[in-house]
């Protein structure tokens, strides 16, 4: 088979995807100073490259798969050019407008203006739908210091992205439209989409993913009940499906297996044990497929 060809984004986006791929079962090992990481998979073949061009270089057919935050997807106008498969949940970040805690934001737009944004093109689409007079200033990295209220700032907005908002607030920044929610994810451009065996790749891989990601925020329960408790504690207990039951040696009692939400167990272990149950244990799960 021909190698499916696969991009991941630099930083966060990277550390979080290979740590998926190695709950899949497929473990890269970046060589120092090379931007192709060896993996355990013959038919795969990875590239490192900046969050910024990933997406825009899979929409130019230089890879098959790429792994992508929405938010440079859009930035780079792309969305209509590759194929979203899933969107793995990570990093969530919204891509907001602010301005110093001391401006008056209805005031501020009606007069010319600067922004300071990594987002260009983003940056301009909401210029034009809120008819503002403003200029855009390409900015790299942090960008927070470049609004102020005063005449020496650089810029009077702020464009970026942020997921607490505690770096805008410590900069004394508020924060007054939100463009966009983005998140990594995972992308394939259509020509690979084409191929049948790059299709079907591409499909077990979200296939994989999706099992893993089930898995993560679920444990699985197992504990033994009485016969006489039995079932009170099967109707008062949650599952994915049905929980699993199997006959305990001698008769006593029964074995029961559910999986259930991370969230859940807090109040779902004191409930199991006034309901009867017995021996309960908690292990985590790999992979989920439903």
């Amino acid at each position: 088979m021909e190698k499916l060809n696969i991009l991941i984004a630099k930083g966060r986006i990277y550390e979080s995807v290979v740590e998926l791929l190695k709950d899949v079962g497929i473990s890269i090992y970046l060589p120092e100073r090379t931007y192709y990481p060896i993996t355990n998979q013959p038919d795969l073949a990875f590239q490192v490259v900046k969050p910024q061009i990933s997406s825009a270089l899979l929409a130019d057919n230089k890879a098959d798969v790429a792994f992508s935050g929405k938010d440079w997807v859009y930035e780079n106008s792309v969305q209509d050019e590759i194929e979203e498969i899933l969107d793995l949940g990570f990093d969530p970040v919204k891509i907001v407008v602010a301005i110093p805690e001391t401006v008056d934001y209805e005031k501020l737009i009606k007069a010319p203006l600067t922004i300071a944004t990594e987002y260009q093109n983003l940056s301009k689409q909401w210029v034009q739908s809120k008819k503002i007079n403003g200029k855009i200033f390409r900015t790299w990295g942090t960008s927070e210091g470049f609004v102020q209220d005063n005449e020496q700032a650089l810029a009077q907005i702020l464009i970026d992205n942020t997921s607490t908002g505690s770096s805008l607030r410590a900069n004394n920044l508020k924060i007054c439209d939100t463009i966009m929610e983005s998140s990594t994810r995972m992308y394939a451009s259509k020509l690979a989409l084409k191929n049948p065996e790059k299709k079907q790749k591409i499909l077990e891989l979200k296939m994989l993913f999706e099992a893993v990601l089930a898995a993560r925020s679920r444990v699985m329960l197992e504990m033994n009940v009485s016969k006489e408790n039995f079932d009170a504690l099967i109707s008062g207990i949650p599952s994915m499906k049905s929980p699993t039951v199997s006959p305990l040696f001698g008769d006593s009692g029964y074995a029961v297996k559910i999986a259930v939400k991370k969230s859940e167990v807090p109040t779902l272990l004191p409930k199991l044990h006034q309901l009867g149950a017995t021996d309960i244990l908690e292990y985590a799960l790999r992979k989920v497929m439903q």
